[in-house]
């Protein structure tokens, strides 16, 4: 046999149309379009955005194909603007979700990103709200019970090019004043290392120091340990159903106390706003959020709190105002009950989960835009795909795209691990029979999971062009 080689690729002059075609798509991403369809999303979002454009003028990108590509980066994974352009650009099921043809270009990260800024903050809330009415039509909403949790996220600066507020100075510049007050004043670097390390008070703190790059985010210590600029990322989920029916981002030094009252007001607005006729009776949260001013400003409208004490002193109550020990009482009363274990259990579960979502999977942890504001649109988006990927588990019973792939492989290891517990427990010729049955019916565990897998695409999309 010859040696091949490669040659050089002539383009054809005219393609048929049907050699083009992009075919039924995704199943996942045909089910959403659905949906999407089902609630008007596109004519929802021109009309909301129309306000944003100038009449006249060349037509810019669609704002329904602009916010698709922001929900493809929560299902897909993908942090970064220029990884979804990418990736819509190199997909063909993600070209049919967003409606572009083969012989049409996709959207580049710089469109994105200035049509993002071109947008306000409150147009990515309406639409937040609009996914959750879609959950409310679908019964996904209740909103009587709401669990509240934070956690942070890395902002898009480092701790290297923090400056002091007063004066401007770099880190450098600092510890070179500090070995100049000590009668050094020309330090190596070494020098300032070593000053670094044995200087006292060694907390770097919000109100001297800050970012010129990215101002709005706060130093504090990450999950994991490390003290980065971040911001906080705020939750209320709905116990019951799982939804987020509010999603905030706050600057990362404020305190839960602080910030959780904010966030259930605007948990309530949204469930109003989104159709929903009940109002919240009962709050959950973890320790951070006791605070007896909260309990009873909650106690006060009507909601019930379910919040852990805190290790705290022996409160005294003859200086505080009527009303104040009562509701901090029937708070401990409630928490140590068996409905408030349930329900502390609940928020442990369920509210981690969606941080896990969006944060983890949906590649929310990391932010790459600057500003409260413009971290917020995006975080606010991908929390709307969480809920538009909670509709469609539990009402359609479809997991994320990357679900089924990931589900197959794991059943077919857990079968492997299987399969050597049952060889490594027997002996003589039960080895041998044993060891012949599982590996004889591993292709047919595998067949049956890739023909389930094709049956229910079939079901989604209809017959393919093979017949299926």
């Amino acid at each position: 046999m010859a040696l091949g080689k490669r040659r050089g690729e002539q383009v054809e002059l005219f393609v048929p149309t049907a050699k083009i075609a992009l075919g039924p798509g995704h199943p996942f991403y045909a089910k959403l379009n659905e949906v999407l369809r089902f609630g008007s999303f596109d004519t929802f979002v021109e009309e909301l955005c129309a306000p944003f454009y100038k009449e006249g003028g060349r037509p810019g990108i669609p704002p329904g194909v602009s916010l698709r590509m922001l929900l493809i980066g929560y299902f897909e994974g993908i942090d970064s603007q220029r990884g979804i352009a990418w990736r819509c650009a190199d997909s063909f099921a993600l070209r049919t979700f967003l409606g572009i043809s083969v012989t049409e270009s996709t959207p580049v990260h710089a469109s994105m990103s200035v049509i993002r800024k071109r947008l306000c903050a409150e147009a990515f809330q309406q639409v937040f709200v609009f996914v959750l009415n879609l959950l409310r039509e679908r019964g996904l909403v209740r909103g009587k019970t709401l669990g509240i949790d934070a956690t942070t996220l890395e902002a898009n600066a480092a701790m290297k090019s923090i400056v002091r507020k007063d004066g401007g100075d770099g880190w450098k510049d600092y510890l070179r004043k500090l070995a100049a007050a000590e009668g050094n004043d020309n330090p190596t670097d070494d020098d300032l290392r070593r000053l670094d390390r044995r200087r006292t008070g060694k907390k770097v703190s919000n109100e001297d120091w800050e970012s010129p790059s990215d101002p709005d985010s706060r130093i504090t210590k990450m999950k994991d340990g490390r003290t980065h600029l971040a911001y906080k990322a705020e939750h209320a989920v709905d116990l019951e159903t799982e939804a987020i029916v509010a999603a905030e981002v706050k600057p990362a030094h404020q305190g839960d106390t602080k910030s959780g009252p904010e966030t259930l007001r605007t948990a309530d607005e949204n469930l109003l706003a989104s159709g929903n006729d009940g109002c919240v009776q009962a709050c959950v949260a973890d320790k951070g959020y006791h605070a007896t001013a909260l309990i009873v400003d909650l106690t006060k409208k009507g909601i019930r709190t379910y919040i852990p004490e805190r290790k705290q002193r022996v409160l005294r109550w003859s200086d505080k105002p009527e009303g104040h020990e009562a509701a901090f009482r029937a708070n401990r009363r409630r928490v140590s009950g068996a409905r408030g274990r349930r329900l502390s259990r609940w928020r442990s579960e369920r509210c981690e989960r969606t941080f896990a979502h969006v944060c983890e999977t949906g590649g929310a942890r990391r932010a790459w835009v600057r500003g409260t504001e413009e971290v917020a649109k995006l975080y606010r988006l991908r929390s709307a795909a969480y809920n538009l990927g909670l509709l469609l588990r539990k009402a359609f019973g479809m997991t994320k795209p990357r679900g089924l792939a990931v589900g197959s492989w794991v059943f077919i290891g857990v079968f492997l691990v299987l399969a050597f517990v049952v060889l490594g427990t027997s002996g003589g010729a039960r080895w041998s029979w044993a060891g012949i049955l599982l590996l004889a019916s591993l292709p047919i565990v595998v067949f049956a999971s890739r023909r389930a897998a094709s049956r229910r695409r079939c079901l989604e999309n209809g017959p393919s062009l093979t017949g299926c």
